[in-house]
């Protein structure tokens, strides 16, 4: 037979699909009718082509690739039989639940959107019970009242002004020790002298004048608290600068501390200082004015100002600040003045009731207060003096232990630790337990300093509880990990801070008032 006559007339051969009896199908082609499947069209005869489907003949002992090719050339829409009857056969396959660890699910975004949701709901039920109950108690004239007793006499006022001979006096003492006028030994005795003053000087004003207000004595001990810190790490890192220079080693120079700025195409253009060069008035004023606590002859500055992240940011400032004292006034102060008979009663159960009712507006303060310092207000100082160095924060609520927590939610205050205080303390022979514990001494001196004084009465709550924090820090790295830990570090920080604010709200009215409302 000719080639003419074998290829005359070709045609499309129907496939049948066998399926085994365990749900696996093995698909083969089989020789069906010379007709042609419904819809397709008639085969065209054009010389030697062959169609799709052409196999040749049994009589050759051929066959036109294996069962794997035969299937891959299967029409889609016998490919789709295919898949349909498998899965008519079998819907099963080994699998986790999804809310199981094994199953490797993360993706729990829509839970997290029903807790704000649940969240948001529950306390706006709460807010509105308090609208009905005691009306609205915001007074903006009464904040002025927190700050100022008499409006002629500003006493925290001229406190903070007055820190300015501190700071000089700290300033003029580094420049006698860079020439040599004075001894080492001197320099650190009169250092000494200074930054104790700078403790007790503010503390004995605010105790001995009666126009101080708690207000007022807080923020102004906070203003002398951070100074002495910056001018303890100003002390130490000058001295450092002294010991590399009397060791004939490489100057440390300083890049961006207080520069001498000129403008190039709109952005700053900055010179490098070397020590002493840094003992300037502008530099000191620049170093006290960033949101840092560390001092460095080499600060990171950012090229320009962007005005509209200055902008956002002041924005915010002014928002959250009417907004926390908003919620303080509507909120918090109802709630405390309710909490004092079940507190001078001592009925326990009440006064868990009253706890965990506080728990709620007093965290919320805290976390917005949080945002409103360490992002808005650090922020904003840092874009204004161009500051580089923009990690005041870490991942705390991620926190799966006490330390990580107290290490990443404040980073100034963790670097200056690490620095002045930790470091120096290991060099020196101590163990890093050691070490731990005296930071969290100093921590708690400075907690209680910051509240005692300005309440005028000494509890010791806020020492204890910092001092609290050292066995609970064991207990949760010990026995807690992972979701369990970081619930223990959240459930610290809801109830720990309630149960501190309601002792000396307590202390105070017992004390200022002699009786508890």
């Amino acid at each position: 037979m000719s080639d003419r006559a074998e290829t005359r007339g070709p045609v499309t051969r129907r496939s049948r699909t066998a399926v085994s009896g365990g749900g696996a199908a093995s698909v083969k082609q089989v020789h069906g009718s010379k007709s042609n499947d419904a819809g397709d069209k008639p085969p065209q005869h054009n010389g030697r082509a062959r169609t799709e489907n052409d196999v040749q003949s049994p009589r050759n002992g051929k066959v036109d690739g294996d069962g794997g090719q035969q299937l891959a050339n299967l029409s889609k829409k016998q490919r789709s039989a295919v898949e349909d009857i498998n899965e008519k056969l079998s819907c099963h396959v080994l699998q986790e639940s999804l809310l199981s660890s094994a199953s490797g699910y993360s993706n729990y975004r829509g839970i997290l959107n029903w807790c704000v949701v649940m969240l948001v709901l529950s306390n706006a039920r709460l807010f509105l019970e308090n609208i009905i109950k005691y009306g609205i108690l915001v007074d903006p004239i009464q904040v002025v009242s927190l700050f100022l007793k008499d409006p002629y006499s500003w006493p925290a006022a001229c406190l903070i002004i007055a820190s300015n001979v501190f700071v000089l006096a700290a300033l003029y003492l580094e420049r006698r020790l860079a020439v040599g006028t004075i001894s080492e030994l001197s320099g650190r005795i009169l250092h000494f002298v200074n930054l104790t003053s700078m403790l007790v000087f503010p503390a004995a004003v605010i105790l001995c004048v009666p126009t101080v207000t708690p207000v007022g004595g807080v923020v102004s001990l906070g203003v002398y608290t951070v100074f002495f810190l910056k001018l303890y790490s100003y002390k130490d890192t000058n001295r450092w600068c002294r010991e590399i220079r009397q060791a004939k080693a490489k100057k440390l120079t300083r890049s961006y501390s207080c520069p001498s700025v000129a403008q190039s195409n709109g952005s700053a253009v900055h010179t490098n200082v070397s020590y002493p060069g840094n003992l300037t008035h502008r530099d000191m004023y620049y170093f006290l004015c960033v949101p840092t606590l560390c001092y460095q002859l080499n600060f990171p500055r950012s090229s320009r100002i962007r005005k509209r992240f200055l902008m956002r940011r002041l924005f915010e400032m002014l928002f959250l600040m009417q907004l926390l004292v908003g919620l303080i006034q509507q909120w918090m102060v109802p709630t405390i003045q309710n909490s004092m008979k079940p507190f001078q009663e001592m009925d326990f159960s009440r006064m868990v009731e009253r706890l965990l009712k506080l728990a709620v507006p007093n965290h919320l303060i805290w976390l917005i207060f949080f945002y409103w310092f360490f992002h808005s207000s650090m922020n904003f100082l840092a874009e204004l003096l161009q500051f580089g160095d923009r990690e005041f924060y870490k991942d705390w609520w991620n926190s799966e232990t006490v330390t990580y927590f107290w290490a990443n939610w404040n980073i100034p205050v963790h670097k200056w630790c690490l620095r002045h205080f930790y470091k120096p303390m290991l060099s020196k022979g101590f163990n890093k337990f050691q070490a731990q514990i005296a930071v969290f001494l100093v921590s708690a001196f400075f907690h209680e300093y910051l509240v005692s004084v300005p309440l005028k009465m000494f509890r010791l709550w806020a020492f204890m509880g910092m001092m609290a924090q050292v066995p609970l820090a064991w207990f949760v790295g010990r026995f807690l990990t992972g979701n369990y830990g970081n619930a223990a570090v959240w459930l610290s920080l809801i109830i720990g801070q309630p149960v501190a604010v309601l002792m000396y709200v307590h202390d105070y009215y017992i004390i200022h008032y002699g009786t508890t409302t």
